[in-house]
């Protein structure tokens, strides 16, 4: 059976550990080496967004990392911290810090971030930091530590040896944001135990140094990232911010088991217009040097990333010399290297469109068969969203071209064609829409914009008597001694109203009303009744044949006006927040014993995977307050939302009773 790899990190809080305690049984080199890296050894926790359904979803994750510079900064991997929108930091003495992130990069799966050193107990005072080794002297058999937090909990050790120093995703299927892992690195395979949460933590060797950057399991073994690479990656991301490399359009391979050649890879095919196309390579040849230097014999595809590493490394935009064979007659090739582009650049919501959307990269468009990339890619989709209530509607993956006969070759000037046609709107506005499908041209027409509370009709109001019921069924009547009987019993009587005034109280049988029998007798005629009131006039009086532990009574009520029903009740969407309210109505009241003067909004919905969700608001709960501002209504709640998104506040302290308690809850918003 093959095991699939994963990545380890995980999204399980964290608890404090203290560091490990000497002890007579422990390897003196063992703990020399654990307390040259432990004390720089850092939890990560992250707020982090990611496209899907049309809007930027959010998720709570944890890893590790190490502290590499007295600056500050922490290695980790970037499936741990590279989407992250809030970071902080727990380090190896329980000090708890926030972090920026530096730089990222997906295709080594490597993020340096930066701790702030103003929220340490003393500012002034030198950080634990851990220094690399070389990974290139790493042997099979070799002893190393795996260091990190597992499962998000307190910082460990364990230890195994190296197992293998040329390991690679079996199939080469494994993607990190479009970007095949093991295309560039080659893993340090050991058994040292390593679980969710470890990733980004060093694997350490005995001189207590960093030769790995752990990122993956793969059945029993644990994956790291060899410091060599990882080092290089670290030091242009804290120059720069971002990693240049280079491409050139061709697809390397490992040669092919018929072939005789002593050294090389296969070039198993050229991107038309490609730095490679140009220069004239195809596709059967064979690179055997580059830059005067020997390519090694490519028998397996754990081969390849060496020979990638050397291209991709190469200078931006330098002419570097390939030599090789065709058709057993050697060649050169001369080949002016482009910058590489993201396999998929991030994504941004559009929030009144109800998409995500992201640039094509120029590779992308020649995929598709294009002339060019002036595009816009459709990410996601919000179903029921503007996008997608188009017809013909939008559809992940089609190429919005125009807008409003405004062309959007990239994502920014959608941005602002999308900003300049809603500026002051109140309203959605219909505009016509370019856009490709299938490599067909479309036009459609999308209402974008601002979308207003419904207002909802008002409902006339019926006669209502105040009370709940529920009906007798056969079995019901028989049991209560009444057998034969059709009506309905009491399940609650309302406070305050004309049926609690004259006496009804739970439990009484209601068999007729103004002398005829109440026709409810199974459990689907519960409306029955209900609807023989609503034919009355508010303010009449009806006698009702009740019978109370077996007693018959008549009783006489005034009927009233019937409550507020929750659809006439104000609600409220927000959509920065992504979360559903409406004001508290008497059910609610009721139901939940309420007094009459309690004030607040009850939550009716949570966008799953919003910012709502992600702080812990739950439906049901009763928002009484924001940022200490009381809430008494969704009126009252929309002008505190507004007055927020206008500032930029964040955190944002909510105040809710849920249940017999209340509790604060944090929301993270990035405006």
């Amino acid at each position: 059976m093959t095991h699939l790899p994963r990545f380890v990190c995980t999204a399980v809080f964290a608890v404090s550990s203290l560091l490990p305690r000497a002890s007579a049984i422990v390897d003196p080199q063992v703990e020399a080496a654990v307390q040259s890296v432990y004390p720089a050894l850092v939890r990560i926790h992250v707020v982090f967004e990611e496209g899907g359904a049309g809007r930027m979803q959010k998720g709570r994750a944890s890893g590790s990392g190490t502290i590499i510079s007295s600056e500050g900064h922490i290695l980790t991997n970037h499936h741990v911290a590279g989407r992250a929108t809030r970071i902080t930091v727990r380090l190896a003495d329980r000090q708890e810090v926030r972090a920026t992130l530096v730089g990222t990069d997906a295709l080594a799966d490597l993020a340096v971030l930066k701790i702030d050193k103003q929220d340490l107990r003393n500012p002034e005072a030198p950080l634990p930091v851990a220094k690399f080794g070389d990974s290139a002297r790493l042997r099979v058999g070799d002893v190393v530590l795996a260091m990190g937090s597992p499962a998000g909990l307190s910082q460990s050790v364990t230890q195994g040896i190296v197992a293998n120093t040329e390991m690679i995703a079996p199939g080469g299927a494994l993607r990190l944001d479009g970007e095949i892992v093991g295309e560039l690195v080659r893993w340090i395979g050991h058994d040292a135990v390593i679980f969710p949460g470890n990733s980004g933590g060093p694997l350490v060797n005995l001189s207590g140094e960093i030769v790995g950057v752990n990122e993956v399991g793969i059945g029993s073994l644990g994956g790291a990232i060899p410091s060599n690479l990882a080092k290089k990656v670290l030091d242009e991301l804290i120059a720069t911010g971002k990693v240049r490399r280079s491409w050139i359009g061709m697809n390397p391979q490992p040669l092919l088991k018929s072939s005789d050649a002593k050294a090389g890879v296969l070039v198993g095919g050229v991107i038309n217009g490609a730095p490679a196309d140009t220069a004239g390579m195809k596709a059967g040849d064979i690179v055997t040097r580059c830059n005067g230097v020997e390519i090694a014999a490519s028998r397996a595809p754990e081969d390849i990333p060496v020979f990638n590493r050397i291209l991709l490394e190469s200078q931006v935009g330098a002419e570097i010399v390939l030599e090789g064979v065709r058709d057993k007659n050697p060649m050169i090739w001369k080949v002016t290297t482009a910058e590489r582009e993201p396999a998929e650049p991030r994504e941004k919501e559009l929030l009144s469109w109800g998409i995500t959307v992201r640039d094509l990269t120029a590779l992308a468009a020649k995929e598709l068969l294009r002339a060019d990339n002036k595009a816009v890619v459709v990410q996601s989709l919000r179903p029921g969203g503007a996008a997608a209530a188009s017809k013909p509607s939008i559809r992940d993956g089609d190429l919005i071209l125009a807008v409003d006969g405004k062309p959007t070759p990239d994502l920014a000037s959608l941005v602002a064609v999308s900003q300049e046609i809603t500026a002051g709107k109140t309203k959605p506005v219909p505009v016509l829409v370019a856009y490709e499908h299938d490599g067909c041209n479309f036009l459609t027409v999308v209402k974008i914009g601002p979308e207003p509370d419904v207002d909802k009709p008002g409902i006339a109001k019926k006669a209502w008597i105040g009370i709940d019921t529920q009906v007798i069924s056969a079995d019901l009547a028989e049991a209560l001694g009444i057998a034969g009987s059709k009506g309905v019993r009491i399940t609650r009587v309302y406070p305050a109203t004309q049926a609690e005034k004259i006496g009804l109280q739970i439990g009484d049988l209601v068999l007729k009303l103004d002398g005829k029998v109440i026709p409810a007798s199974r459990p689907e005629e519960a409306d029955v009744f209900e609807s023989l009131i609503r034919q009355y006039r508010i303010g009449t009086e009806v006698a009702l044949a009740v019978r109370r532990d077996k007693q018959d009574l008549v009783v006489k009520v005034p009927l009233e006006k019937g409550h507020e029903g929750t659809v006439d009740l104000a609600s409220h969407e927000c959509k920065t927040l992504e979360f559903n309210s409406r004001d508290l109505g008497q059910e609610d009241r009721v139901a939940r014993k309420l007094p009459d003067d309690f004030k607040g909004v009850l939550v009716t919905a949570i966008t799953p995977a919003g910012w709502a969700a992600l702080g812990k608001l739950a439906t049901g709960d009763i928002l009484l307050s924001v940022d200490g501002k009381p809430v008494d209504s969704i009126e009252t709640l929309k002008s505190v939302l507004a007055e927020l998104e206008k500032n930029t506040r964040s955190p944002v302290v909510m105040f809710v009773r849920r249940g017999i308690t209340s509790r604060y809850i944090e929301l993270e918003p990035t405006w």
